[in-house]
């Protein structure tokens, strides 16, 4: 009896008290806007509606998007549930498998070059989007064989490229896709009930249809062969209900924006209450997932009332990314079982001396900075810059290559090589080849530091390398506690990386609103950019680096290849590794802290310049040192230089070009290792 007792008052807390939540938020929801009206009146509007501006104000601006928050909530949650039974992965979300990428990036490439197939909000597109982006990171990760980890992970190196892709259009064609700035990172925002009355009929179907399906559902949970013995057509299963799946992300998405992480957490939430069935799980999910939107805009209108509008995906954000950490966390013993992590970047294939490869580098580096110099709006002007370094110009032309294109290809230079040694320490220190400043999260938490500092102190920008370092210290802390719940292990936290990243992205897009224009200097730089950087970056950010850490560096390099035997090996031979692995780090975190505050947060240079220099001198990190610097180094000077001249006079952040590189490069380590 009490046992039937206690399921019946679950069922109305989760039912019952869920839906009287919803119908609290919806009317706190309502009663909010830029413009104060009296309670009375949102109750006179609702229940005796009547021809005034205040009425209609209600009726026409704000019960849409309460409605509509209510729709795509549910629909994110009830596609999370379908995604996580699919793939057997408790990690799948839209957001975490990439579709909201997908889908975003379909309808931006779209609007620019196909205006023609935006018929009916884009959904078409975005569902198109969708799918192939599904189909490759299910394929990518190895399909039925994927562990969630490597299912996840490959969603955000997916997600990763997409992005870098769709800024790069919204950069060239800013005409065709302002309207689609906010959007992109969701928003409820209506301005009538046209979003509605789109979005229902396709979410109504698509969640009976899924309801219809929830015993196939449930037998899918059992297993493909034990499915199949039960009578299921597990393909057509699958297909129909994945297809459903994408389908309330694609409409979701062309209405309001990605929105992440509801799809992540209201499903568990439901689960954690103890239902497992499909049909109180996908009820329960849609239920929870419309109160957990609700919640976000209504608290992302109380930091933020004015009319700037505060996305509503920062708040999910920051709900969701620890909601994803603590998820792995529990994981880890599956993963670390299922997956050794092992992804290496391949065997030595020319094994060159040091004194061979330094002078070639050296040599290619130099010609690649000369070849920057002459490179301008005018195309290709060696006989400049030879009379600018012989003093045979005018002062003019002089000054514009010596004091602007020089120092900009040197911050280059010392960014990508300072990036590229933290990469290499990370990679040692964890023994993870996936390790990089940007992956685990490092870079973003010194964007955090260094846009506190300028928000809520109002510092100069002499004190930015100071914020960039705090921010960088205490994600540094987060990553190696976390790192050390998860035992190191490679995959696991690569992935977690995902979250504290998303964690810093969300506060720094919640500062970005906030403080309006009172960061606009600091964009430049956080969205990875040696643009307008000169011989004042390399004094205060760069040089000191160089002159400190490199050589302290030097001094115990030693100790990585100790760390690569193995603790207890390492610990055979008197290394305290705890101490060491912290200090290591430490010195990396400061390394990338400082890249972060001359040229914003560019990723994956710490991870391609270390495997490629394993490529050309093996795995000794003597050699690898100055390999890895001058490779990095090369990196960030080839993306300057094409940053520049690819599409002039427009420019492109050469942390985009890099991304462009090291996502597709990502993704071949992880091919590499599922064959």
């Amino acid at each position: 009896m009490s046992f039937v007792f206690k399921k019946v008052l679950v069922g109305a807390l989760t039912f019952g008290g869920g839906s009287i939540l919803l119908c609290l938020l919806t009317f706190i929801h309502i009663n909010q806007g830029n413009v104060s009206l009296p309670l009375s009146t949102v109750i006179q509007s609702v229940i005796n509606p009547a021809d005034i501006i205040e009425h209609h104000t209600v009726r026409i601006m704000r019960m849409p998007r309460a409605v509509i928050g209510i729709l795509a909530g549910g629909a994110l949650a009830v596609s999370g549930v379908v995604l996580q039974t699919v793939t057997k992965n408790p990690l799948s979300s839209a957001s975490t498998l990439g579709i909201h990428s997908g889908t975003y990036f379909a309808v931006v490439a779209s609007t620019i070059f196909f205006p023609f197939a935006m018929f009916a909000n884009g959904v078409v597109i975005a569902f198109i989007g969708g799918i192939v982006t599904f189909a490759f990171v299910y394929l990518l990760s190895g399909a039925g064989d994927a562990t969630p980890v490597r299912m996840v992970l490959a969603g955000m190196i997916v997600t990763f490229l997409f992005s870098s892709l769709t800024t790069l259009m919204q950069i060239f064609y800013e005409n065709e896709t302002q309207g689609l700035f906010l959007w992109g990172s969701g928003t409820l925002v209506q301005n009538d009930w046209s979003g509605v009355q789109f979005s229902l009929p396709f979410i109504v179907v698509s969640f009976v249809l899924l309801l219809i399906y929830a015993q196939k559902l449930d037998t899918l949970k059992l297993g493909d062969e034990v499915a199949t013995a039960l009578g299921q057509n597990v393909r057509s299963v699958k297909l129909i209900t994945i297809l459903a799946s994408v389908l309330l992300t694609s409409v979701t998405v062309s209405i309001v924006g990605p929105i992440g992480f509801v799809g992540l957490v209201a499903p568990h939430l439901i689960k954690l209450i103890g239902y497992r069935t499909h049909v109180p799980l996908l009820i329960g999910s849609f239920l929870w997932g419309a109160n957990i939107l609700l919640v976000a805009d209504v608290f992302a209108r109380i930091i933020d009332p004015s009319f700037s509008e505060l996305p509503v995906g920062a708040i999910t954000a920051l709900v969701g990314s620890p909601w994803l950490i603590g998820l792995v966390l529990r994981m880890k013993q599956e993963s670390n079982t299922k997956d050794s992590g092992s992804i290496m970047a391949g065997r030595v294939a020319i094994n060159m001396s040091l004194k061979k490869l330094v002078p070639i580098l050296l040599v290619i580096i130099i010609g690649t900075i000369l070849i920057s110099m002459s490179y301008g709006n005018y195309g290709f002007e060696p006989i400049a810059t030879f009379e600018a370094l012989t003093g045979q110009t005018n002062e003019f032309m002089r000054n514009f290559i010596l004091e602007l294109r020089l120092p900009r290809s040197l911050v280059a230079l010392l960014s990508g090589a300072v990036l590229a040694v933290s990469g290499l320490i990370f990679q040692g220190v964890l023994r993870n080849p996936l390790a990089d400043p940007s992956v685990i999260g490092i870079t973003s938490g010194a964007g955090v530091g260094a846009l506190t500092t300028m928000y809520f102190f109002s510092a100069s920008a002499v004190w930015i390398p100071i914020g960039a370092m705090t921010g960088a210290f205490v994600f540094f802390l987060v990553v190696m506690a976390l790192g050390a719940k998860a035992e190191f292990h490679p995959t696991t936290l690569a992935l977690l990386g995902i979250g504290i990243s998303a964690f810093g992205s969300a506060l720094i897009q919640i500062m970005v609103v906030q403080s309006e224009l009172g960061v606009a200097s600091a964009l430049t730089w956080l969205s990875g950019t040696t643009y307008a950087t000169g011989w004042k970056e390399i004094f205060q950010f760069l040089l000191w680096p160089l002159i400190i850490f490199i050589p302290i560096l030097a001094f115990h390099i030693k100790n990585l290849d100790v760390l690569s035997l193995g603790d207890d090996a390492a610990k055979g031979l008197g290394l305290g590794v705890i101490s060491v692995r912290f200090q290591m780090a430490l010195l990396a975190t400061l390394l990338a802290a400082c890249s972060v505050a001359a040229v914003g947060s560019i990723g994956f240079v710490g991870l391609i310049a270390p495997h490629f220099a394993r490529l050309l001198v093996g795995s000794a990190n003597q050699k690898l040192l100055p390999v890895t610097m001058l490779l990095g180094g090369f990196l960030l000077v080839i993306s300057d230089l094409f940053s520049r001249t690819l599409l002039a006079p427009n420019e492109i952040p050469s942390g985009i070009l890099v991304a462009l590189i090291g996502a597709p490069y990502f993704l071949w380590l992880m091919k590499r290792r599922s064959v």
